[in-house]
């Protein structure tokens, strides 16, 4: 039965001519809330009515209306028009131009076939093409793919705009980062006399006063200080601050780097031990991997009392230098408030390369135990990655929203491009963001987990050994980094470390991968009795 009603709406679509009446559906778009722009809704509809007027035989049987970004089809009226489409209300829907109904060209063929094999005819009252006649349907096509063109060629312009003025260290627009005010005139940053001084304050209570980032924003708050937007500090906003490259005087964007642009409101020194102490507690990911920091295990141990990280110290002797791991509680307070006992450094760091190197040798059964508990839980979680997924897709469809109505503005003249700045280069990076985690999760609903096969074993324990044997401290580190997911401290003198498991790439290449880590917890309950470090004494205070 629907299949003889869609023939008939086809047919009758084949030749408006023949139909007595033919229903029109008319569809309006504007991107903004500008009242006053060139296709607002009122222009639309009144052009829309004459045209429908001109045409014999044509009714307006129903209308559409819709405040949204032409770069997505997710609109509540769009897909409206497309129901009543569906369901043989309409004969032809009408636009006003072919970027009122879509600015991508992709959207525009999808839909265009859609209508088509319901049998409703498209027409745009400004655009001289029938979308009944294969001519007509290359035409709005062709349409579709210069309003695409137009859109993107305005992005390169606004682009194009910033990274001249990042090559000659002029502040690209957008708002201005916390410590500085913008000279309209000269397009520089100047020092802000209030905020440079919090930004020093924040400095130098990491470095000096040896502060976290939560504390230092605790002692913001307390003393009144806010954010530029008059908010409170957080510990994400201190290192976001700790980790500006802008506070030494330099700009970056989109690979330009630009020194001496501006006054400086740090040193070169202070930020530089700002930067090791962000490494040394695993603060700055920027830097961690690449850190030539000779504590290999920073960030992968907790406190088994308090739960704190356990930094890397040290101790000076008569003759020597003792290396350890110590609580963070500890090390910034006293061992009244955490007593847990110090590690050596020196043997947690060999027993752990040690039990790594015969991990990977001996305890091929364990990998197959933990490869299947890997993928039980892959199995589980796919549920939530379609979910996320969804997320993710209706999110993208909301920025891109945001970015045509930017770009519309800007079309107009009513923003002019520093305006336009203020948000654009974020939404781009959002946007790169959001499609990146939406590639990862569609990688990993297909990506089910794979035991490596023993030769790819065997050479991994061969690459190990060779590391431990005759690498640099930052080989040794940038292999834990690798293949080590966490330490346990499970008592005085006993570790239990958590190995990666890599997984073969195209049935060739080994590389590590956290889906088949054996940090689930039964993985780590197979594993606990026969990788537990024993055989070293921890140093007491």
């Amino acid at each position: 039965m629907a299949r003889s009603a869609t023939a008939q709406r086809t047919k009758r679509a084949a030749s408006l001519d023949d139909l007595d009446t033919v229903r029109v559906g008319i569809y309006t778009r504007r991107s903004t809330d500008d009242e006053n722009q060139p296709y607002s809704i009122e222009v639309q509809d009144e052009r829309l009515d004459s045209y429908v007027g001109s045409q014999p035989g044509w009714q307006v049987a129903m209308r559409f209306s819709d405040d949204a970004s032409g770069g997505t089809t997710n609109r509540p009226d769009l897909q409206r028009a497309l129901q009543a489409a569906r369901a043989g209300l309409i004969d032809v829907l009408l636009v006003y131009r072919v970027d009122r109904f879509s600015r991508n060209l992709r959207d525009t063929v999808t839909l265009l076939d859609e209508l088509d094999q319901l049998g409703v005819v498209f027409r745009s009252a400004t655009e001289p093409f029938d979308t009944s006649t294969p001519m007509g349907r290359m035409l709005v096509q062709m349409l579709g793919m210069f309003a695409q063109f137009e859109r993107d060629s305005i992005i390169e312009r606004v682009i194009a705009g910033m990274e001249r003025k990042a090559a000659k260290g002029l502040w690209k627009g957008g708002r201005r980062p916390f410590g500085y005010t913008v000279d309209r005139d000269t397009h520089r940053l100047v020092p802000h006399a209030d905020e440079a001084a919090i930004v020093r304050l924040i400095f130098r209570s990491y470095t000096r006063d040896r502060l976290g980032s939560n504390a230092v924003a605790s002692l913001l708050n307390e003393r009144g200080h806010r954010t530029t937007n008059g908010g409170t500090w957080s510990g994400y906003q201190v290192l976001r601050v700790l980790a500006n490259r802008i506070y030494l005087g330099e700009l970056t964007f989109r690979g330009i780097t630009v020194a001496d642009c501006h006054a400086p409101l740090v040193d070169t020194e202070t930020f530089e031990h700002a930067e090791r102490i962000l490494a040394e507690r695993g603060e700055d990911h920027s830097h961690r991997a690449a850190s030539g920091y000779d504590y290999m295990l920073t960030g992968r141990m907790r406190c088994p009392q308090c739960g704190k990280a356990m930094l890397g110290t040290r101790a000076t002797g008569r003759n020597k230098t003792y290396r350890y791991y110590t609580c963070f509680t500890r090390a910034r307070y006293d061992s009244s408030a955490c007593d847990a006992k110090r590690l050596n450094a020196d043997a947690v760091d060999a027993a752990v390369l040690h039990a790594l190197g015969r991990f990977y040798r001996d305890q091929h059964g364990l990998i197959t135990d933990a490869i299947a508990s890997a993928q039980n839980d892959h199995v589980a979680g796919h549920a939530d990655r379609h979910a996320e997924l969804a997320a993710v897709d209706t999110e993208l469809n909301k920025v891109h929203a945001a970015i045509d109505r930017y770009l519309a503005a800007f079309e107009r003249g009513t923003l002019d491009e520093e305006m336009v700045a203020d948000r654009l280069p974020a939404l781009r990076d959002q946007t790169k963001q959001l499609r990146a985690r939406r590639d990862e999760l569609a990688a990993a609903l297909d990506d089910q987990p794979a035991a490596p096969d023993i030769t790819t074993l065997t050479e991994i324990a061969d690459h190990i050994s060779e590391i431990i044997n005759s690498g640099t401290a930052n080989q040794c580190k940038a292999l834990i980094e690798a293949l080590v997911s966490q330490v346990k401290i499970t008592g005085p003198d006993r570790l239990v470390p958590v190995f990666r498991v890599p997984q073969p790439r195209n049935n060739e290449e080994a590389v590590p991968a956290s889906p088949a880590e054996t940090a689930s917890e039964g993985a780590v309950r197979t594993m606990t009795n026969l990788v537990e470090l024993t055989g070293f004494e921890p140093v007491t205070p």
